[in-house]
Formats: structure tokens, sequence, C-alpha cells
């Protein structure tokens, strides 16, 4: 383990250095970023403000939501951009793919360690902005608890996107195009989950709960941090399934990568 986790730092720290070699160009496109995103969540706290809240949410409550789950995607989208199911098409239909496979290393790590777009710190600072003025709006009762949750929350919806973006990857074996239905589910996803789930039709967020778990991932947590009570009645424990899941989805989105692996054929390019 020690010496993949090593062989896998050195190749992304080529990755790093590479994309490092233009720093105005990548201070420009990490500020863009900033900026893009800054103006979206600025216009959305105008008019949540002006409605005085969405769904009995305050501002400051869809700040901590939206903050968290745009900390933990930025880092989802910087850690498996390899797996970028936008991009992994175009890698299977070209051939490197199949240059991939003929190496002696785990074809797996090397998909990891393919890409790693440090210019994805300029989403991840922005939802560290909205998560800190969340955090400074709500009145949180800290308890050791919750500290030590917090981080596990991250690492849960880390995971889960990650799983999605590894299943969209493995899509493209057979459809060698990436399909738009995974960036439903990935970047539409991430914006669902920005919001309480309660404002949701029944039909969606049964289906967010049942099929695809991401109520676990952020909303319950959510109502565990800021001590609100759940619309649904669920069990208490619920608030603690955001690690779970996402552990329990990534190994999910692993075997399934494997089997792909397992049946690819090369597209003869």
């Amino acid at each position: 383990m020690g010496r993949i986790f090593g062989l896998y730092r050195r190749l992304v720290a080529i990755r790093i250095r590479a994309q490092m070699q233009d720093r105005s160009s990548f201070l420009l496109e990490t500020l863009s970023t900033v900026l893009v995103s800054g103006v979206t969540f600025v216009t959305l706290a105008l008019v949540i403000q002006r409605f005085e809240g969405i769904g009995g949410w305050s501002l400051g409550e869809i700040a901590f939501l939206y903050g968290l789950v745009e900390v933990s995607f930025g880092l989802m989208d910087m850690i498996f951009s390899g797996f970028d199911p936008r991009d992994f098409g175009n890698r299977v239909r070209l051939g490197t793919f199949d240059q991939m496979l003929l190496r002696p290393v785990d074809i797996t790590l090397q998909v990891f360690s393919s890409e790693f777009i440090v210019r994805r710190l300029g989403r991840i600072a922005q939802g560290a902005v909205v998560l800190a003025v969340g955090l400074h709006l709500v009145e949180i009762e800290w308890t050791a608890a919750k500290v030590l949750y917090l981080p596990l929350v991250m690492l849960g919806q880390i995971a889960f996107f990650g799983s999605l973006f590894i299943i969209g990857s493995t899509i493209t074996f057979w459809t060698v195009e990436s399909i738009e239905v995974i960036n439903i589910f990935t970047y539409g996803g991430a914006e669902m989950m920005s919001y309480p789930m309660h404002i949701y039709p029944d039909w969606l967020r049964r289906f967010f709960t049942y099929l695809l778990p991401a109520i676990f991932l952020n909303y319950y947590p959510a109502l565990y941090f800021l001590n609100k009570p759940d619309p649904f009645g669920a069990p208490g424990w619920a608030a603690f399934l955001s690690p779970l899941v996402g552990a329990g989805m990534l190994a999910l989105s692993l075997a399934i990568w494997r089997v792909g692996i397992w049946h690819y054929q090369s597209t003869g390019t």
C-alpha cells in the first residue's frame, strides 16, 4: 500500500509541476473560477434574502449546505479528474487507454494519477468562503462529535461523487462517447444537494433516498449540525450514514470498473 501511495504521489507531482509551468494562466483560471462561482452564490443569496429563506431555512443555513457541497465536489473534481466521463471517452476513442493497459502499473492507479487539475482550487476556495459565511451566520452548538464528524461528511461526499465519475467512465467502454445523463447525477446532484431536500417533489426525493442515496450525504448531516427537526421522521442514526454511503458507493463503483476492465474491447483506433 505504501509503495502504491508513493507512486501515486510522484505521478501527481509531475502533473502539478506541468500545470504550474505557466503560473499566470493558472492564477487567471483559478481567479475566474472564484469570481464566476462567487457571483452565482451572491445572486442566490440576494434571492434567498428577498424571500426570507427557502423552505424554512435561512440564508446562513443554505450557505452551510451550499459551501459544504462546493468544497467536497471541488476536492473530488480535482482528485478524480482522471475519471471525468467527459474526458475519459476521448481517451477510449483515441486509443490512449489501450496504451495504459500495456504499462506494468495498475490501471486504476494510472487513471487516478493521469489528471490532477489544480485550478479546481478556485471552486474549493469559493466553497470554503461560503461555508465560512454560513458558519458565521448560524449558531452551531459545537461538540467534539460534531467537530470530528464534519470532515467525515466531506469525505463521504467526495467518495460519493467520485464513484459517479468512475461509473460514468466505465460506461464509455461500451458507448465510447460519454453520456450526458451522468452529468445529471454529478453536477446536477451537487446542485440539488445544495438546498434542503424537503423542497423537492416526493418522487425526486424518493429517488435520491432509495435509489441514489444522496439525501444521507448532506441534508441529514446538516440537520444534525444545525439541530433542526427532521420533517420525514427518519431515525436519528440517518444523520451519521454519510461516510458509510460514500464508502459503499465507491466500493460499488470500483467493482463495476473492474467488470468494465475485464470486458473491455479496444475501439481499434
